[in-house]
Protein backbone atom coordinates (compact mmCIF):
# COMPACT_ATOMS: atom_id res chain seq x y z
CA UNK A 1 0.00 0.00 0.00
CA UNK A 2 2.89 2.29 0.85
CA UNK A 3 4.43 1.69 -2.57
CA UNK A 4 1.13 2.46 -4.35
CA UNK A 5 0.75 5.71 -2.40
CA UNK A 6 4.31 6.75 -3.27
CA UNK A 7 3.76 5.96 -6.94
CA UNK A 8 0.57 8.03 -7.01
CA UNK A 9 2.49 11.04 -5.65
CA UNK A 10 5.04 10.84 -8.49
CA UNK A 11 2.98 9.78 -11.49
CA UNK A 12 0.57 12.15 -13.27
CA UNK A 13 -3.06 11.49 -12.37
CA UNK A 14 -5.61 10.74 -15.04
CA UNK A 15 -9.30 10.26 -14.45
CA UNK A 16 -10.61 6.81 -15.36
CA UNK A 17 -14.23 6.31 -16.33
CA UNK A 18 -15.11 2.92 -14.71
CA UNK A 19 -17.95 2.18 -17.15
CA UNK A 20 -15.85 3.00 -20.20
CA UNK A 21 -12.94 0.96 -18.81
CA UNK A 22 -15.09 -2.11 -18.13
CA UNK A 23 -16.57 -2.00 -21.63
CA UNK A 24 -13.26 -1.48 -23.42
CA UNK A 25 -11.68 -4.21 -25.55
CA UNK A 26 -9.18 -6.78 -24.34
CA UNK A 27 -6.02 -5.57 -26.07
CA UNK A 28 -3.12 -7.80 -25.00
CA UNK A 29 -2.56 -10.58 -27.52
CA UNK A 30 -3.85 -13.76 -25.86
CA UNK A 31 -2.52 -17.26 -26.30
CA UNK A 32 -4.56 -19.58 -28.51
CA UNK A 33 -5.89 -21.21 -25.32
CA UNK A 34 -6.99 -17.87 -23.84
CA UNK A 35 -8.48 -16.84 -27.18
CA UNK A 36 -10.47 -20.07 -27.46
CA UNK A 37 -11.83 -19.59 -23.95
CA UNK A 38 -12.83 -16.00 -24.72
CA UNK A 39 -14.58 -16.97 -27.97
CA UNK A 40 -16.41 -19.77 -26.18
CA UNK A 41 -17.68 -17.15 -23.69
CA UNK A 42 -19.15 -15.15 -26.61
CA UNK A 43 -16.43 -12.51 -26.89
CA UNK A 44 -15.99 -11.03 -30.36
CA UNK A 45 -12.74 -11.73 -32.18
CA UNK A 46 -12.02 -7.97 -32.30
CA UNK A 47 -12.06 -7.89 -28.49
CA UNK A 48 -9.34 -10.47 -28.06
CA UNK A 49 -6.81 -9.19 -30.58
CA UNK A 50 -4.77 -6.02 -30.63
CA UNK A 51 -6.03 -2.97 -32.50
CA UNK A 52 -3.31 -3.20 -35.13
CA UNK A 53 -2.58 -4.87 -38.45
CA UNK A 54 -2.92 -8.40 -37.06
CA UNK A 55 -6.39 -7.72 -35.64
CA UNK A 56 -7.52 -6.06 -38.87
CA UNK A 57 -6.13 -8.92 -40.96
CA UNK A 58 -7.91 -11.53 -38.82
CA UNK A 59 -11.25 -9.69 -38.89
CA UNK A 60 -11.15 -9.26 -42.67
CA UNK A 61 -10.47 -12.97 -43.12
CA UNK A 62 -13.25 -14.14 -40.80
CA UNK A 63 -15.70 -11.77 -42.50
CA UNK A 64 -14.74 -13.11 -45.93
CA UNK A 65 -15.34 -16.69 -44.79
CA UNK A 66 -18.75 -15.75 -43.39
CA UNK A 67 -19.60 -14.09 -46.70
CA UNK A 68 -18.65 -17.25 -48.62
CA UNK A 69 -20.83 -19.36 -46.31
CA UNK A 70 -23.81 -17.03 -46.82
CA UNK A 71 -23.40 -17.08 -50.63
CA UNK A 72 -23.24 -20.88 -50.62
CA UNK A 73 -26.29 -21.10 -48.39
CA UNK A 74 -28.32 -18.67 -50.49
CA UNK A 75 -27.47 -20.30 -53.83
CA UNK A 76 -27.51 -23.94 -52.67
CA UNK A 77 -23.87 -24.36 -53.64
CA UNK A 78 -21.11 -26.45 -52.15
CA UNK A 79 -17.97 -24.47 -51.46
CA UNK A 80 -14.50 -24.87 -50.10
CA UNK A 81 -12.08 -22.13 -49.12
CA UNK A 82 -8.37 -22.31 -48.37
CA UNK A 83 -6.96 -19.90 -45.78
CA UNK A 84 -3.18 -19.45 -45.73
CA UNK A 85 -1.02 -17.64 -43.24
CA UNK A 86 2.42 -17.27 -41.74
CA UNK A 87 3.07 -19.28 -38.54
CA UNK A 88 1.14 -17.71 -35.67
CA UNK A 89 -0.97 -15.45 -37.89
CA UNK A 90 -4.22 -16.62 -36.35
CA UNK A 91 -5.41 -19.38 -38.70
CA UNK A 92 -6.59 -21.53 -35.80
CA UNK A 93 -8.16 -18.51 -34.11
CA UNK A 94 -9.97 -17.63 -37.35
CA UNK A 95 -11.27 -21.19 -37.54
CA UNK A 96 -12.42 -21.23 -33.92
CA UNK A 97 -14.11 -17.88 -34.44
CA UNK A 98 -16.05 -19.11 -37.47
CA UNK A 99 -17.11 -22.23 -35.56
CA UNK A 100 -18.35 -20.27 -32.53
CA UNK A 101 -20.10 -17.53 -34.52
CA UNK A 102 -21.88 -19.93 -36.87
CA UNK A 103 -22.79 -22.31 -34.02
CA UNK A 104 -24.34 -19.55 -31.92
CA UNK A 105 -25.98 -17.42 -34.65
CA UNK A 106 -26.85 -20.20 -37.09
CA UNK A 107 -27.39 -23.29 -34.98
CA UNK A 108 -28.96 -25.15 -37.90
CA UNK A 109 -25.50 -25.31 -39.52
CA UNK A 110 -23.91 -27.25 -36.62
CA UNK A 111 -20.51 -25.75 -37.38
CA UNK A 112 -17.59 -27.71 -36.00
CA UNK A 113 -13.84 -27.17 -35.68
CA UNK A 114 -11.89 -30.29 -36.73
CA UNK A 115 -8.21 -31.05 -36.31
CA UNK A 116 -6.02 -34.09 -36.80
CA UNK A 117 -3.60 -32.57 -34.30
CA UNK A 118 -4.28 -34.73 -31.24
CA UNK A 119 -2.43 -32.56 -28.67
CA UNK A 120 -4.16 -29.38 -29.93
CA UNK A 121 -7.61 -30.97 -29.63
CA UNK A 122 -6.76 -32.42 -26.22
CA UNK A 123 -5.42 -29.14 -24.83
CA UNK A 124 -8.21 -26.92 -26.21
CA UNK A 125 -10.96 -29.28 -25.01
CA UNK A 126 -9.46 -29.56 -21.54
CA UNK A 127 -8.95 -25.78 -21.26
CA UNK A 128 -12.52 -25.00 -22.37
CA UNK A 129 -13.99 -27.70 -20.13
CA UNK A 130 -12.08 -26.46 -17.07
CA UNK A 131 -13.20 -22.89 -17.75
CA UNK A 132 -16.82 -23.88 -18.42
CA UNK A 133 -16.94 -26.06 -15.30
CA UNK A 134 -15.77 -23.20 -13.08
CA UNK A 135 -17.95 -20.50 -14.69
CA UNK A 136 -21.13 -22.56 -14.85
CA UNK A 137 -20.61 -24.59 -11.69
CA UNK A 138 -21.12 -27.88 -13.52
CA UNK A 139 -19.16 -31.16 -13.33
CA UNK A 140 -16.18 -31.18 -15.65
CA UNK A 141 -17.40 -34.32 -17.43
CA UNK A 142 -20.58 -32.43 -18.42
CA UNK A 143 -18.48 -29.51 -19.65
CA UNK A 144 -16.36 -31.92 -21.66
CA UNK A 145 -19.48 -33.29 -23.32
CA UNK A 146 -20.54 -29.79 -24.44
CA UNK A 147 -17.09 -28.89 -25.72
CA UNK A 148 -16.79 -32.14 -27.68
CA UNK A 149 -19.54 -31.04 -30.09
CA UNK A 150 -17.62 -27.84 -30.87
CA UNK A 151 -14.06 -29.20 -31.22
CA UNK A 152 -13.54 -32.68 -32.65
CA UNK A 153 -10.67 -34.85 -33.77
CA UNK A 154 -10.83 -35.17 -37.54
CA UNK A 155 -10.36 -38.93 -37.26
CA UNK A 156 -13.57 -39.18 -35.22
CA UNK A 157 -15.42 -37.25 -37.94
CA UNK A 158 -13.94 -39.53 -40.59
CA UNK A 159 -14.85 -42.72 -38.73
CA UNK A 160 -18.43 -41.54 -38.20
CA UNK A 161 -18.75 -40.82 -41.93
CA UNK A 162 -17.55 -44.35 -42.67
CA UNK A 163 -20.32 -45.90 -40.57
CA UNK A 164 -23.11 -44.39 -42.66
CA UNK A 165 -23.66 -43.09 -46.18
CA UNK A 166 -25.90 -40.30 -44.89
CA UNK A 167 -24.75 -36.68 -45.04
CA UNK A 168 -22.94 -35.51 -41.92
CA UNK A 169 -24.88 -33.60 -39.27
CA UNK A 170 -22.64 -30.57 -39.85
CA UNK A 171 -23.08 -28.14 -42.77
CA UNK A 172 -19.99 -26.06 -41.97
CA UNK A 173 -16.72 -27.81 -41.13
CA UNK A 174 -13.40 -26.14 -40.42
CA UNK A 175 -10.32 -28.32 -40.95
CA UNK A 176 -7.33 -27.02 -39.04
CA UNK A 177 -3.86 -27.72 -40.46
CA UNK A 178 -5.46 -29.21 -43.57
CA UNK A 179 -2.02 -29.56 -45.17
CA UNK A 180 -1.37 -32.43 -42.76
CA UNK A 181 -4.14 -34.63 -44.19
CA UNK A 182 -2.95 -38.01 -45.43
CA UNK A 183 -2.28 -38.80 -49.06
CA UNK A 184 -3.83 -41.82 -50.80
CA UNK A 185 -1.07 -44.29 -49.91
CA UNK A 186 -0.94 -43.49 -46.18
CA UNK A 187 -4.72 -43.18 -45.77
CA UNK A 188 -5.41 -46.44 -47.61
CA UNK A 189 -2.73 -48.31 -45.64
CA UNK A 190 -4.10 -47.06 -42.32
CA UNK A 191 -7.76 -47.72 -43.13
CA UNK A 192 -7.05 -51.21 -44.47
CA UNK A 193 -4.70 -52.32 -41.69
CA UNK A 194 -5.96 -50.40 -38.63
CA UNK A 195 -9.67 -49.86 -39.31
CA UNK A 196 -10.56 -52.99 -41.26
CA UNK A 197 -11.70 -51.37 -44.54
CA UNK A 198 -9.92 -53.50 -47.19
CA UNK A 199 -11.47 -51.58 -50.11
CA UNK A 200 -10.51 -48.10 -48.90
CA UNK A 201 -8.48 -46.55 -51.71
CA UNK A 202 -8.45 -42.76 -51.57
CA UNK A 203 -6.70 -39.85 -49.93
CA UNK A 204 -8.04 -38.38 -46.72
CA UNK A 205 -9.04 -35.10 -48.44
CA UNK A 206 -10.91 -37.01 -51.18
CA UNK A 207 -12.88 -38.95 -48.56
CA UNK A 208 -13.65 -35.89 -46.42
CA UNK A 209 -14.86 -33.81 -49.39
CA UNK A 210 -16.90 -36.81 -50.52
CA UNK A 211 -18.55 -37.08 -47.11
CA UNK A 212 -19.62 -33.42 -47.21
CA UNK A 213 -20.70 -33.82 -50.86
CA UNK A 214 -23.52 -36.08 -49.60
CA UNK A 215 -25.47 -32.94 -48.67
CA UNK A 216 -28.15 -32.36 -51.32
CA UNK A 217 -28.30 -28.58 -50.94
CA UNK A 218 -25.28 -26.72 -49.65
CA UNK A 219 -22.26 -26.98 -47.36
CA UNK A 220 -18.96 -25.20 -46.80
CA UNK A 221 -15.53 -26.57 -45.98
CA UNK A 222 -12.88 -24.22 -44.59
CA UNK A 223 -9.28 -25.49 -44.90
CA UNK A 224 -6.72 -23.72 -42.74
CA UNK A 225 -3.28 -24.11 -44.35
CA UNK A 226 0.08 -23.56 -42.67
CA UNK A 227 3.06 -23.08 -44.97
CA UNK A 228 5.98 -25.44 -44.48
CA UNK A 229 4.36 -27.41 -41.68
CA UNK A 230 4.01 -30.94 -43.07
CA UNK A 231 6.02 -32.88 -40.50
CA UNK A 232 4.95 -36.51 -40.61
CA UNK A 233 4.92 -39.51 -42.94
CA UNK A 234 2.05 -39.47 -45.41
CA UNK A 235 1.11 -35.81 -44.93
CA UNK A 236 0.29 -34.72 -48.43
CA UNK A 237 0.19 -30.95 -48.14
CA UNK A 238 -2.45 -28.92 -49.95
CA UNK A 239 -2.11 -30.79 -53.24
CA UNK A 240 -4.39 -33.74 -52.39
CA UNK A 241 -7.29 -31.41 -51.63
CA UNK A 242 -7.03 -29.68 -54.99
CA UNK A 243 -6.45 -32.90 -56.91
CA UNK A 244 -9.65 -34.35 -55.42
CA UNK A 245 -11.60 -31.23 -56.37
CA UNK A 246 -10.16 -31.22 -59.90
CA UNK A 247 -10.84 -34.89 -60.58
CA UNK A 248 -14.01 -35.66 -58.63
CA UNK A 249 -15.87 -32.56 -57.44
CA UNK A 250 -15.87 -30.11 -60.31
CA UNK A 251 -19.19 -28.52 -59.31
CA UNK A 252 -17.79 -27.13 -56.07
CA UNK A 253 -16.98 -23.42 -55.75
CA UNK A 254 -13.31 -23.06 -54.83
CA UNK A 255 -12.04 -19.95 -53.02
CA UNK A 256 -8.31 -19.71 -52.41
CA UNK A 257 -5.85 -17.31 -50.88
CA UNK A 258 -3.83 -15.42 -53.47
CA UNK A 259 -0.71 -16.81 -51.77
CA UNK A 260 -1.65 -20.48 -52.15
CA UNK A 261 0.76 -20.98 -55.04
CA UNK A 262 3.78 -19.85 -53.00
CA UNK A 263 6.59 -22.34 -52.54
CA UNK A 264 5.76 -22.59 -48.83
CA UNK A 265 2.54 -24.39 -49.78
CA UNK A 266 3.71 -26.26 -52.91
CA UNK A 267 7.19 -27.71 -52.71
CA UNK A 268 6.81 -29.53 -56.06
CA UNK A 269 7.03 -26.94 -58.93
CA UNK A 270 5.44 -29.26 -61.53
CA UNK A 271 2.48 -30.00 -59.28
CA UNK A 272 2.13 -26.28 -58.53
CA UNK A 273 1.87 -25.52 -62.24
CA UNK A 274 -0.73 -28.25 -62.74
CA UNK A 275 -2.85 -27.10 -59.81
CA UNK A 276 -2.75 -23.48 -61.01
CA UNK A 277 -4.97 -24.51 -63.93
CA UNK A 278 -7.92 -25.35 -61.64
CA UNK A 279 -10.77 -22.84 -61.77
CA UNK A 280 -10.55 -20.94 -58.49
CA UNK A 281 -11.63 -17.58 -57.14
CA UNK A 282 -8.55 -15.90 -55.68
CA UNK A 283 -9.31 -13.91 -52.54
CA UNK A 284 -6.50 -11.87 -50.94
CA UNK A 285 -8.58 -11.66 -47.74
CA UNK A 286 -7.97 -15.38 -47.21
CA UNK A 287 -4.28 -14.83 -46.41
CA UNK A 288 -3.17 -13.90 -42.89
CA UNK A 289 0.17 -12.16 -43.36
CA UNK A 290 1.00 -10.84 -39.88
CA UNK A 291 2.13 -13.05 -36.99
CA UNK A 292 0.13 -12.70 -33.79
CA UNK A 293 1.97 -15.33 -31.77
CA UNK A 294 5.27 -13.48 -31.54
CA UNK A 295 3.80 -10.16 -30.62
CA UNK A 296 7.29 -8.67 -30.23
CA UNK A 297 8.51 -10.20 -33.47
CA UNK A 298 6.36 -10.02 -36.59
CA UNK A 299 9.41 -11.04 -38.64
CA UNK A 300 10.15 -14.21 -36.62
CA UNK A 301 8.68 -16.56 -39.22
CA UNK A 302 10.83 -14.88 -41.89
CA UNK A 303 13.92 -15.28 -39.73
CA UNK A 304 13.18 -18.97 -39.08
CA UNK A 305 12.68 -19.63 -42.79
CA UNK A 306 16.02 -18.03 -43.67
CA UNK A 307 17.79 -20.08 -40.97
CA UNK A 308 16.55 -23.43 -42.24
CA UNK A 309 16.92 -22.46 -45.91
CA UNK A 310 20.65 -21.79 -45.44
CA UNK A 311 20.43 -18.04 -45.93
CA UNK A 312 22.52 -16.72 -42.99
CA UNK A 313 22.90 -13.14 -44.23
CA UNK A 314 19.17 -12.77 -44.82
CA UNK A 315 18.51 -14.42 -41.44
CA UNK A 316 20.81 -11.88 -39.78
CA UNK A 317 19.00 -9.00 -41.47
CA UNK A 318 15.62 -10.34 -40.37
CA UNK A 319 16.82 -10.84 -36.81
CA UNK A 320 18.22 -7.32 -36.56
CA UNK A 321 14.69 -6.04 -37.18
CA UNK A 322 13.34 -7.92 -34.18
CA UNK A 323 16.29 -8.21 -31.79
CA UNK A 324 15.17 -5.31 -29.57
CA UNK A 325 11.71 -6.85 -29.10
CA UNK A 326 12.37 -10.56 -29.31
CA UNK A 327 15.55 -11.96 -27.75
CA UNK A 328 17.09 -15.12 -29.21
CA UNK A 329 20.20 -16.49 -27.50
CA UNK A 330 22.55 -19.36 -28.25
CA UNK A 331 24.31 -21.56 -25.70
CA UNK A 332 26.11 -24.85 -25.25
CA UNK A 333 25.23 -25.02 -21.56
CA UNK A 334 21.77 -26.44 -20.79
CA UNK A 335 21.90 -25.09 -17.24
CA UNK A 336 22.49 -21.59 -18.58
CA UNK A 337 19.58 -21.97 -21.03
CA UNK A 338 17.22 -23.01 -18.22
CA UNK A 339 18.33 -20.14 -15.99
CA UNK A 340 17.84 -17.67 -18.84
CA UNK A 341 14.23 -18.62 -19.69
CA UNK A 342 13.31 -18.77 -16.00
CA UNK A 343 14.72 -15.29 -15.44
CA UNK A 344 12.99 -13.85 -18.51
CA UNK A 345 9.48 -15.07 -17.63
CA UNK A 346 7.23 -12.73 -15.67
CA UNK A 347 4.07 -13.55 -13.72
CA UNK A 348 2.09 -16.31 -15.42
CA UNK A 349 4.26 -16.41 -18.55
CA UNK A 350 4.94 -20.00 -19.51
CA UNK A 351 8.23 -21.56 -20.59
CA UNK A 352 9.25 -25.05 -21.68
CA UNK A 353 11.72 -27.31 -23.44
CA UNK A 354 11.20 -28.50 -27.04
CA UNK A 355 13.20 -30.60 -29.48
CA UNK A 356 12.81 -32.47 -32.74
CA UNK A 357 11.29 -35.95 -32.47
CA UNK A 358 14.47 -37.15 -34.17
CA UNK A 359 16.75 -35.58 -31.54
CA UNK A 360 17.66 -38.99 -30.11
CA UNK A 361 21.18 -38.09 -28.96
CA UNK A 362 20.12 -35.26 -26.69
CA UNK A 363 19.35 -37.95 -24.12
CA UNK A 364 22.78 -37.70 -22.42
CA UNK A 365 21.82 -34.09 -21.66
CA UNK A 366 18.59 -35.19 -19.99
CA UNK A 367 16.40 -34.53 -23.04
CA UNK A 368 14.55 -37.73 -23.92
CA UNK A 369 12.21 -37.15 -26.86
CA UNK A 370 10.95 -40.74 -26.63
CA UNK A 371 9.16 -40.00 -23.34
CA UNK A 372 5.64 -38.92 -24.25
CA UNK A 373 4.23 -35.86 -22.48
CA UNK A 374 0.63 -35.48 -21.28
CA UNK A 375 -0.17 -32.44 -23.45
CA UNK A 376 -3.03 -30.99 -21.37
CA UNK A 377 -0.97 -31.27 -18.18
CA UNK A 378 2.22 -29.93 -19.79
CA UNK A 379 0.47 -26.89 -21.29
CA UNK A 380 -2.21 -26.12 -18.67
CA UNK A 381 -1.20 -27.12 -15.14
CA UNK A 382 0.56 -24.67 -12.83
CA UNK A 383 4.09 -24.61 -11.43
CA UNK A 384 3.26 -26.97 -8.56
CA UNK A 385 3.02 -29.92 -10.98
CA UNK A 386 6.36 -31.53 -11.93
CA UNK A 387 4.85 -32.79 -15.22
CA UNK A 388 4.32 -29.29 -16.59
CA UNK A 389 6.49 -27.36 -19.03
CA UNK A 390 7.66 -25.18 -16.14
CA UNK A 391 9.94 -27.86 -14.71
CA UNK A 392 11.97 -28.10 -17.94
CA UNK A 393 12.25 -31.85 -17.40
CA UNK A 394 9.75 -33.24 -19.92
CA UNK A 395 10.42 -32.28 -23.53
CA UNK A 396 7.77 -31.63 -26.17
CA UNK A 397 8.40 -32.43 -29.83
CA UNK A 398 7.06 -30.78 -32.98
CA UNK A 399 4.09 -33.15 -32.86
CA UNK A 400 3.17 -31.93 -29.36
CA UNK A 401 3.54 -28.20 -29.95
CA UNK A 402 2.36 -27.62 -33.51
CA UNK A 403 -0.60 -25.24 -33.31
CA UNK A 404 0.15 -24.34 -29.69
CA UNK A 405 2.58 -21.94 -28.06
CA UNK A 406 4.55 -20.91 -25.01
CA UNK A 407 5.94 -17.53 -24.02
CA UNK A 408 9.56 -18.65 -23.79
CA UNK A 409 11.19 -21.83 -25.06
CA UNK A 410 14.47 -23.70 -25.11
CA UNK A 411 15.07 -25.43 -28.45
CA UNK A 412 17.37 -28.44 -28.14
CA UNK A 413 19.25 -28.80 -31.47
CA UNK A 414 20.55 -32.28 -32.24
CA UNK A 415 22.60 -33.82 -35.06
CA UNK A 416 19.51 -34.92 -37.02
CA UNK A 417 19.53 -31.51 -38.73
CA UNK A 418 23.18 -30.52 -38.80
CA UNK A 419 25.18 -27.94 -40.71
CA UNK A 420 28.15 -29.32 -42.62
CA UNK A 421 30.19 -28.10 -45.60
CA UNK A 422 28.06 -24.94 -45.95
CA UNK A 423 24.77 -26.84 -46.22
CA UNK A 424 22.12 -28.46 -44.06
CA UNK A 425 22.41 -32.23 -43.77
CA UNK A 426 19.53 -34.51 -42.78
CA UNK A 427 19.89 -37.60 -40.59
CA UNK A 428 17.80 -40.22 -38.86
CA UNK A 429 19.11 -42.21 -35.89
CA UNK A 430 18.58 -45.95 -36.43
CA UNK A 431 19.94 -48.69 -34.21
CA UNK A 432 23.31 -47.42 -33.05
CA UNK A 433 24.19 -44.75 -35.61
CA UNK A 434 22.99 -41.82 -37.68
CA UNK A 435 21.78 -42.66 -41.19
CA UNK A 436 21.59 -40.08 -43.97
CA UNK A 437 18.12 -39.08 -45.17
CA UNK A 438 17.90 -39.11 -48.96
CA UNK A 439 14.21 -38.88 -49.85
CA UNK A 440 13.20 -35.28 -50.57
CA UNK A 441 9.92 -35.58 -48.70
CA UNK A 442 11.64 -36.92 -45.57
CA UNK A 443 14.09 -34.02 -45.78
CA UNK A 444 11.14 -31.64 -46.00
CA UNK A 445 9.55 -33.14 -42.88
CA UNK A 446 12.78 -32.73 -40.92
CA UNK A 447 13.30 -29.17 -42.07
CA UNK A 448 9.71 -28.32 -41.19
CA UNK A 449 10.10 -29.87 -37.74
CA UNK A 450 12.73 -27.23 -36.94
CA UNK A 451 10.59 -24.53 -38.57
CA UNK A 452 7.76 -25.46 -36.20
CA UNK A 453 10.05 -25.45 -33.15
CA UNK A 454 11.53 -22.05 -34.01
CA UNK A 455 8.08 -20.43 -34.27
CA UNK A 456 6.48 -21.68 -31.02
CA UNK A 457 7.58 -18.91 -28.64
CA UNK A 458 5.67 -15.66 -28.20
CA UNK A 459 8.45 -13.73 -26.50
CA UNK A 460 11.89 -15.31 -26.92
CA UNK A 461 14.05 -18.38 -27.52
CA UNK A 462 17.17 -19.98 -26.11
CA UNK A 463 18.79 -22.42 -28.56
CA UNK A 464 20.88 -25.16 -26.98
CA UNK A 465 23.49 -26.87 -29.17
CA UNK A 466 25.44 -29.59 -27.30
CA UNK A 467 29.22 -29.63 -27.22
CA UNK A 468 29.22 -33.33 -28.05
CA UNK A 469 31.53 -35.95 -26.61
CA UNK A 470 34.81 -37.13 -28.17
CA UNK A 471 34.41 -40.65 -26.75
CA UNK A 472 30.85 -41.10 -28.12
CA UNK A 473 30.73 -41.95 -31.84
CA UNK A 474 27.05 -40.90 -32.00
CA UNK A 475 27.71 -37.34 -30.85
CA UNK A 476 31.28 -36.19 -31.51
CA UNK A 477 31.87 -32.42 -31.33
CA UNK A 478 32.10 -32.12 -35.13
CA UNK A 479 28.42 -33.10 -35.39
CA UNK A 480 27.50 -29.91 -33.53
CA UNK A 481 30.29 -27.33 -33.91
CA UNK A 482 29.40 -26.22 -37.45
CA UNK A 483 25.73 -25.92 -36.55
CA UNK A 484 26.61 -23.70 -33.59
CA UNK A 485 28.86 -21.50 -35.74
CA UNK A 486 26.23 -21.27 -38.49
CA UNK A 487 23.59 -20.11 -36.01
CA UNK A 488 26.02 -17.46 -34.75
CA UNK A 489 26.48 -16.35 -38.36
CA UNK A 490 22.70 -15.87 -38.51
CA UNK A 491 23.08 -13.08 -35.96
CA UNK A 492 22.17 -15.01 -32.80
CA UNK A 493 24.22 -13.87 -29.82
CA UNK A 494 25.92 -16.40 -27.58
CA UNK A 495 24.59 -16.38 -24.03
Amino acid sequence: MEFISSALQVLPRTEIDPDKWSQSGYHPTPTIIEAAQALYRDHQVEEITRSDASAHNLTVTTNKISQIIEVSKKNNKKSICFVTGVPGAGKTLAGLNIATVRAKEHNDEHAVFLSGNGPLVEVLREALARDESIREGIPKKDAHRKVASFIQNIHHFRDEALKSELAPYEKVVIFDEAQRAWGKEQASKFMQQKRGYPDFNMSEPAFLIGAMDRHHDWCTIVCLIGGGQEINTGEAGISEWLIALKEQYKDWDIYVSNRLNDRDYFWDPELSESISKIACQYEPELHLSVSMRSFRADALSEFASHVIENQPERAKEAYLRIADRYPIVLTRDMGAAKTWVQSQARGTERYGLVASSGAIRLRPDGINVKDKIDASVWFLNDQSDIRTSFYLEEVATEFDVQGLELDWIIVGWDADFRYKNNAWNHYNFRGTSWQGVHKMQRKLYLKNAYRVLLTRARQGIAIYVPKGEVSDHTRPPEFYDETFNYLKACGIKEL
